[in-house]
């Protein structure tokens, strides 16, 4: 089965050019409006993250991203005691956001899930700059592929919309948990990279194994002109479909 057929028996209704999620990840203000302007059409859906959350301008810069027509997934992976987790989840619904992230255990889950009005959680399972080494340092005595299955099972029994996995995942992922589940996959690197994320996919490799969206951001930031390298990301995602 081609790339293309694999990935056209399943959630055929996402647009392709929403595939891609930039991790606006910038500490500013200025930057992120900056890089917003220079990507225009080529970006769709953003993610805005801790580091920009931190900038104190997280809402404005969601509302501007909002009134452009952009959607957004607010990845600030929620880890607390459930009534927190609900609490904070439920006032991040009031902004129309259309993804958020929780790490946490199944009580944490429960409480995003019931709390997250029209929002759709996303159960994190493992972070894509762990490799097994990182995950023995954890006391994670599996290895990750074992850890995401796990967590994503448990995602989709409490009421999740969609866990966040490494493309190296999602092929079984796919066929051992459930197809209904939505993948957003990060550490996409289209060339070999040599930062701090270890269990990386190219953009094919990512729709081949089952994903429905993919996040990139400093292969996109970082490029010398990043409304073509976001260009050339999203022909590669149409050439999948």
């Amino acid at each position: 089965m081609t790339t293309a057929d694999k990935a056209s028996t399943k959630n055929r209704d996402i647009p392709s050019a929403e595939r891609l999620i930039f991790a606006l990840d910038v500490a500013d203000i200025d930057s992120a409006r900056a890089l917003v302007n220079t990507l225009g059409d080529s970006v769709q859906f953003y993610k805005l993250g801790l580091e920009f959350f931190l900038s104190g301008h997280y809402f404005e810069l969601m509302q501007e991203l909002k009134d452009q027509g952009k959607k957004i997934f607010a990845d600030l992976k929620f880890f607390d005691v459930p009534a927190t987790v609900a609490s904070a989840v439920s006032q991040l619904s009031r902004h129309g956001i259309d993804f958020c992230t929780v790490h946490g255990n199944d009580g944490m889950l429960k409480a995003a899930v019931e709390a997250r009005g029209k929002m759709k959680i996303l159960a994190v399972t493992a972070l894509t700059s762990l490799d097994q080494g990182d995950l023995n340092d954890l006391g994670f005595q599996v290895d990750a592929q074992t850890l995401v299955l796990s967590r994503a099972r448990r995602a989709l029994e409490l009421g999740c919309a969609g866990v966040v996995s490494s493309g190296l995942e999602v092929s079984e992922l796919r066929s051992q948990v459930d197809n209904a589940l939505i993948t957003v996959c990060p550490g996409i690197r289209p060339i070999a990279n040599d930062d701090d994320q270890k269990r990386v996919v190219t953009v094919t490799e990512a729709f081949a194994n089952g994903a429905d969206y993919i996040v990139v951001g400093r292969p996109i930031r970082a490029a010398a002109d990043p409304k073509s390298a976001a260009e050339t990301i999203q022909t590669d995602i149409s050439a999948c479909f």
